[in-house]
């Protein structure tokens, strides 16, 4: 069992950064990759950013150049830095954490533990 929780979220007018955290805890071992996801009202739910223990990344084309994800194992901690942020962006984000090998995956049947989920709002 891993529990993730977000923080770092909140408001930002469009052009600004956010960056967000994810702290894993519980049975850690069993992660071999993480990512950040995002849903707005509406929408399907969207894999942003992934990572995997070697760290090998994975963006979705929508957020390429503008967001960046890493990971500090020691801390099992991953962090996604958001910049030039779009109204588009909107939505919440969720961390999610999975036995997943080989290439990041942005799908969200990959991972099997998530976080409760964090707001970013992006203001035009």
């Amino acid at each position: 069992q891993v529990m993730l929780v977000e923080s770092g979220g909140g408001s930002v007018q469009a052009g600004g950064s956010l960056r967000l955290s994810c702290a894993a805890s519980g049975r850690t071992y069993n992660i071999y990759s993480m990512a950040w996801f995002r849903q707005a009202p509406g929408k399907e739910r969207e894999g942003v950013a992934a990572i995997d223990r070697s760290g090998k990344v994975a963006f979705a084309d929508s957020v390429k150049d503008r967001f960046t994800i890493s990971q500090d194992n020691a801390k099992n901690t991953i962090d996604l830095q958001m910049n030039s942020l779009k109204p588009e962006d909107t939505a919440m984000y969720y961390c999610a954490a999975g036995p997943n090998l080989g290439i990041p995956s942005l799908a969200p049947p990959a991972y099997n533990s998530w976080g409760q989920g964090i707001r970013v709002t992006v203001s035009s």
